[in-house]
């Protein structure tokens, strides 16, 4: 029985003729990621910002603003209301929810409760059947730690993979990969910003597994254009990258497939819950399977690294070949 093979063996696309190309797309949304982060900023949840959250569930969806005025009744300050995305056992239909967030009253613990209460009476009063599935609160100083320990965790995993790079290859794959991961970072934030999904700790999670896949991708591939550089030391970089992306291309569709696939289904069936931290893994495995194709590998003819750049001089070049050959049946030695 022979095995399914999603790449054959003897694929040789042309990745970097659309290099250049790839790139400006890729500037041009990384600009707009910024800009719209700059102007339209993330919608940051209560981890981030501090405050009380309560998510309820209804059986018909309610006027927004109907609810938003009663709430604001109860003098506890401006509530900000968001349509949620229910989730629904199997065999039954999802119910609309909507997240109700207010600021902290002033006092201990107690007076959020109070609080919570007052809503939750207003809520049951108002609209038969609600159901209030969860209330959070953190306080101004929590969020606060919490976001610097956030924005830590991630610049110091990328300031890691840079040096774990340049250390493993050499400086120049190491300027790729960060400029690869700074590149994805860049368009998930964007992302958010654009659909205004809650930014809260399960997403500073998923950029962290967003930066190891992106930057495992990256290795991979790295390893075997360097690998390649050492065997055919006379060949041309360009002809030599495509080479090696060709030959790592059934690894890159099958690991994003894999990962895709059982992404996609927590997205369609998944809880409402973990709804942000799946769709941010699912749109950064997209863009990391990109970017190393695309961003990694044209970086290294962008900063002239050639067949002999990391061989010493003295080195005998004992096995110098202009490229891969191929036998008469089609098969590469």
């Amino acid at each position: 029985m022979r095995l399914l093979k999603l790449v054959p063996d003897n694929t040789n696309f042309d990745f970097m003729k659309w290099r250049n190309i790839a790139f400006a797309i890729s500037m041009l949304l990384v600009i707009a990621s910024i800009a719209l982060v700059a102007t339209r900023g993330l919608n940051l949840g209560v981890d981030f910002i501090g405050g009380q959250s309560i998510r309820v569930a209804f059986n018909e969806a309610p006027p927004l603003d109907q609810l938003r005025g009663q709430i604001s009744d109860l003098g506890q300050g401006e509530a900000t209301i968001q349509e949620s995305r229910g989730a629904a056992l199997p065999g039954a239909t999802a119910r609309p929810e909507v997240i109700i967030r207010m600021p902290l009253p002033e006092g201990d613990e107690a007076a959020a409760a109070r609080v919570a209460t007052q809503v939750r009476g207003v809520i049951e009063s108002n609209y038969p059947g609600a159901t209030v599935l969860a209330v959070e609160s953190v306080s101004g100083k929590v969020s606060g730690e919490l976001f610097t320990s956030g924005a830590w965790a991630l610049a110091l995993a990328m300031l890691g993979v840079a040096v774990y790079i340049w250390f493993r290859f050499e400086w120049q794959f190491g300027a790729g990969a960060i400029l690869t991961l700074l590149h994805d970072v860049a368009l998930i934030l964007g992302f958010f910003s654009l659909t205004q999904l809650e930014f809260n700790l399960n997403i500073v999670a998923a950029l962290l597994a967003i930066v190891g896949y992106s930057l495992n991708d990256t290795v991979v591939i790295y390893d075997r254009i360097r690998e390649n550089l050492r065997k055919y030391r006379k060949m041309e970089i360009i002809p030599l990258i495509n080479l090696s992306l060709n030959e790592t291309l059934s690894r890159t569709i099958v690991t994003a497939l894999s990962i895709l696939l059982a992404l996609m289904a927590l997205m369609l069936i998944g809880p409402d819950v973990v709804f942000g931290l799946v769709a941010g893994i699912f749109i950064g495995t997209l863009i990391g399977t990109y970017s190393s194709i695309y961003i990694s590998a044209p970086v290294l003819v962008w900063l002239k690294v050639t067949g002999d750049s990391f061989v010493p001089k003295a080195a005998v070049s004992g096995a110098e070949r202009v490229g891969p050959r191929r036998t008469e049946d089609g098969a590469q030695v």
